[in-house]
């Protein structure tokens, strides 16, 4: 039991150091910072002077972190040489409690680390829409949307859905919804992709195997203080009645709008608000949202072209297989993990596959 505590703690002791070691220009940072704010004119650009506080603060929590962390380890090696000076059982399983905490702050750490995108902390906006397979996919894409909102309960985030195109018999043709909380679009951006599930179909009479496809895509949200230009000659614009199961997805009335941005043929809409201006302004809102992150993705491939390391990502290549028969397995194409417990992935537990798929990228 000693050996296994020893082993251990020293491993929590080397962990913390080799991220606490890049942390030195970050405590320098934060001291150029702290003079910027008592110069004089330091308010005289309030914006400027609030972008600075946000890196400030947003600098502060990581060092304090690590330094709270260091300290919490030196404590527990004291607690260990303690408890094994006088062979104290009772110290050495608090020891064990501690060492587990400490590497599961440090796990949290170092994946919230793979989240230093420029976007990554914004809201998400996602969107779902059935592959080939009528009323197959329709269903499998109506799956999809429980378990990312089921996802966004677990982690305490707010959804809401904007627009809804329910399928003929059953399920949905497409569905936009919005994913508000810290890291939304930073967690979810690893869900993009094409989503296959194979399965006994319960509208096949038969009972044969189907294979079913549905595509997710994420966009994150645009922060006020971000320019998009967008030329309203360069929109048109229709209204037309909320259509679908009512309810919970939409509002019944003549207020839903439809965007077309004609230069590059993205079309948004929203009908879930009573208000035709409302509906505007969401939609507005996913548009400035795709037409970002459009751009981003052209800036991104001329730098993947000039470093010769684009990939080919195209419709069918799916990022993950969600088996229910002849077994029950959930494999991530991406990165080949595979989860047994198909049941929970489709209540929402999808922590797994995000972490192992963002981890892998910062590789």
């Amino acid at each position: 039991m000693k050996y296994k505590i020893r082993s251990r703690t020293s491993k929590v002791k080397s962990r913390p150091s080799e991220v606490i070691f890049d942390l030195e220009p970050k405590i320098a940072r934060l001291r150029e910072i702290e003079k910027e704010t008592l110069k004089p004119n330091f308010w005289n650009d309030n914006e400027s002077a609030q972008k600075i506080l946000k890196e400030r603060t947003a600098l502060k929590a990581e060092v304090d972190f690590w330094e709270d962390l260091k300290s919490e380890v030196e404590e527990t090696k004291g607690y260990f040489e303690l408890a094994r000076e006088e062979n104290d059982e009772e110290t050495l399983r608090e020891v064990q409690a501690r060492v587990a905490r400490l590497e599961q702050e440090i796990r949290t750490a170092e994946f919230r680390r793979t989240l230093g995108g420029e976007n990554d902390s914004n809201n998400a906006i996602v969107s779902i829409h059935s592959g080939a397979g009528g009323t197959e996919a329709q269903d499998w894409a109506e799956m999809l949307l429980r378990m990312y909102l089921r996802w966004g309960e677990r982690k305490g985030f707010h959804s809401e859905i904007i627009d809804y195109l329910p399928g003929e018999e059953a399920g949905i043709k497409s569905v936009t919804f919005t994913v508000n909380g810290e890291y939304a679009y930073g967690y979810l951006k690893a869900e993009s992709g094409i989503h296959r599930l194979v399965r006994i179909s319960p509208f096949d009479a038969g009972k044969r195997r189907h294979t079913s496809f549905a595509s997710l895509f994420v966009y994150p949200e645009v922060k006020e203080e971000i320019a998009v230009e967008i030329n309203e000659d360069d929109l048109r614009i229709d209204t037309f009645r909320s259509s679908g199961a009512g309810g919970q997805h939409v509002n019944k009335t003549d207020s839903a709008v439809r965007i077309t941005h004609l230069p590059t043929g993205i079309v948004v809409q929203c009908q879930n608000e009573r208000s035709q201006h409302k509906n505007k302004a969401t939609a507005m809102k996913v548009l400035k949202a795709r037409l970002y992150e459009l751009k981003r993705k052209e800036q991104e491939e001329k730098m993947e072209q000039l470093h010769s390391t684009k990939k080919e990502i195209a419709w069918g290549s799916q990022i993950r297989s969600y088996i229910l028969q002849p077994y029950r397995l959930v494999k991530d194409h991406r990165t080949n993990l595979e989860v047994g417990n198909v049941d929970a992935v489709l209540d929402g537990e999808l922590e797994p596959f995000i972490e192992a798929y963002l981890l892998q990228k910062t590789k």
